[in-house]
Parts: structure tokens; sequence; C-alpha cells
């Protein structure tokens, strides 16, 4: 029997964007009130469903606007879906933009703390793990600086150091492996290797589709909103190039 760890049934995911400009904040809330405000509808995911099995190294491909990221921050509940559910059966460790869970005005040291914290963990568990983590962040030097002077690539260090302090069942990484120099991502890919052997069940987004042919052992294409494909790694990369290639 399979044991799938998260399951998405039915998921439809819709955003109002209005197209109306307004002079100030009066006028907004009269034609509020007047309900003359009219929206676009915006469909970012439509239908979708899947099934994860534990210990799977999901990869999520597709083109800017595909709903990619939605769909992360929806299994992470960060968003609620317009309709349909999502079953998690385990603690997820999310990695969806760079600085999520961040006080920009406290200090690296503090943040770890933080953002420890927000992810679920105990002060003692932070505690033990705060010399590793600043050890695999390498930022030694910066710990006692407001986060505000990082660069994008020294947060997404701290952050992705953090999140996998503590061996998660489910991780979750949009484009963060995609910052930093190339030696830090070989480290991340390293310790991401690590979890998924000690069973972390994984998924990811990258626009690398060689990332996604190294670590994922399973790939969904979405487009538009509406899944296209899912299957085993090499047959869907294959397919999603080949495609890619005839709009060049």
């Amino acid at each position: 029997m399979l044991d799938n760890i998260i399951r998405v049934k039915n998921v439809t995911m819709k955003f109002n964007m209005s197209n109306e400009k307004f002079d100030g904040i009066k006028e907004y809330f009269i034609k509020l009130v007047k309900r003359q405000l009219y929206y676009n509808e915006f469909i970012a995911l439509n239908n979708i469903n899947l099934e994860v099995e534990r210990g799977d190294v999901l990869g999520i491909i597709g083109l800017n606007g595909s709903g990619k990221s939605t769909l992360l921050k929806i299994i992470s509940g960060i968003l609620k879906p317009t309709q349909g559910s999502v079953d998690i059966k385990g603690t997820i460790s999310p990695l969806i933009e760079l600085g999520a869970g961040f006080d920009m005005n406290l200090s690296a040291r503090e943040n770890v703390m933080l953002n420890g914290l927000v992810l679920g963990r105990t002060r003692q568990q932070m505690e033990e793990k705060l010399e590793e983590i600043i050890d695999f962040s390498e930022l030694r030097p910066f710990m006692d600086v407001a986060v505000k002077n990082f660069s994008s690539g020294m947060i997404a260090r701290l952050g992705f150091a953090v999140a996998t302090s503590v061996q998660p069942e489910i991780l979750i990484v949009d484009e963060i492996l995609s910052v930093g120099d190339f030696l830090f991502q070989e480290k991340c890919e390293k310790r991401m290797n690590e979890m998924m052997e000690g069973g972390t069940t994984v998924l990811m987004v990258s626009h690398s589709i060689e990332q996604i042919e190294r670590l994922c052992t399973k790939v969904i294409w979405l487009d538009k909103g509406k899944m296209v494909m899912m299957g085993e790694t090499q047959k869907i990369c294959d397919a999603y190039k080949n495609e890619a290639e005839a709009y060049v």
C-alpha cells in the first residue's frame, strides 16, 4: 500500500485582479460601498490532483506564471485554495521566499532563534543547533549584524541552514538553490541528498532542468495552472525540453 505523505485533491486557486485606477482611498471605498468595483479573475491553478509518496523527491517545472510557486505555497499552508483540499501527514520545512520568517531589523543570531520557533522547533533545539547552523551558513563574522544589511545570497545561506538544521519529514524548496555562489549551491545539494537518504520527502521548483534531472525521482509539468504531465523524471524533462525548443 502506498504511503502518501501529501495529497492534493481538486485544488483550484483564483485571484481577483482589478484593472481600475483610483485617485485616492476615498474613491476606492465609495466604489466598494456602491459595488462598482470590477475585477478580472485569474486562475493560477486549475483542478490539480497530486499524490506524493513518503521519500519522493518531486520536481515541479513550467514557464513563469504556470502556478509552480502558488502550488508550493498552498501545500505549505501559506495560501488557502479557492477550491479543493490538501492533506499533509508530516512536518513541513518550507524554503519558499528569501527572508520569509525573518525580521530584517534583528541580527542573524536573533533570526536563527526566531525562524526556528516559527518552524515549530523548541528554543532548546535551536540552541543545540546554533553552532552547526553558523558553520553551515559560513556567516560567523556577521551573526550579530542586522539581516537588512545582508545580500540575497547571505539571506539564502541563513534560511537554508536554519530550515535544514533539523531533518523535517517534508522539505519544500522554491528556487532557493539558484542563489549564491556555485560552491554553496553544491553544499546545499549535498545536504539535500543526505536528507533524502534519511527519508525526507522533497518538493522543489527550479528553472534549472539539469538540477531537476540530477535530484528528482519524479516530476510534474505545469502550464498556465494546469498539469500537463507527471511521471518519471527523464521522460517529463525530455518532453518539456522538446516543447521549449519548439518555441525557439
